[in-house]
């Protein structure tokens, strides 16, 4: 992928990306994934749909695809918008989906780590390392939302994806989703 300008000017999180540098579809994506690194999720959005705007339309229309009724994406990073919007129960239906459609991709999830250009970046999720069985999904935060997270744990052949909105601090949210 080539970054564009209007990737690399994005408020961080970020990966520190500058418009006209390459950086692979690999690790744009590791960069989302475990970083939330909103410069490469432009990047890709803008490969993926032509723009941002573009690309929030398609996710759109796959979310309503999904039964994913309570959504409405306008930006490909979860930044605020007044249009922008998700529900609980339809991260819950995208993350189960996730795993259960595409399970070759969710390792990208239960990365602890991402490798880049001679740095080792540890993941934003920390639950992957403080609750025993669970193996990925994400972190987020707005002013506006608060500290989410999506978390899943594999026990005794059972699969649980909790969702948390709204948490006051990084450290309440890996709190209230251990409980």
């Amino acid at each position: 992928l080539t970054v564009s300008h209007h990737a690399a000017i994005q408020p961080k999180s970020r990966l520190g990306l500058r418009k006209g540098q390459k950086i692979s579809v690999e690790h744009a994506i590791m960069a989302v994934a475990t970083r939330s690194a909103n410069d490469a999720a432009v990047a890709l959005a803008e490969h993926l749909g032509g723009n941002e705007s573009r690309f929030g339309h398609l996710m759109t229309q796959q979310a309503h695809h999904m039964g994913m009724s309570s959504s409405s994406f306008v930006n490909a990073s979860g930044l605020p918008d007044e249009h922008q919007i998700s529900s609980a129960r339809d991260l819950a239906i995208l993350s189960s989906a996730l795993i259960k459609n595409y399970p070759e991709y969710y390792r990208i999830f239960s990365s602890t780590e991402f490798h880049y250009k001679g740095q080792i970046l540890p993941n934003t999720n920390r639950i992957l390392k403080t609750y025993p069985d669970a193996d990925g999904l994400k972190t987020g935060f707005t002013c506006g939302s608060g500290y989410n997270l999506i978390a899943s744990a594999k026990r005794n052949g059972h699969r649980l994806v909790g969702v948390l909105l709204g948490a006051h601090s990084s450290n309440e949210r890996f709190e209230q989703m251990g409980n």
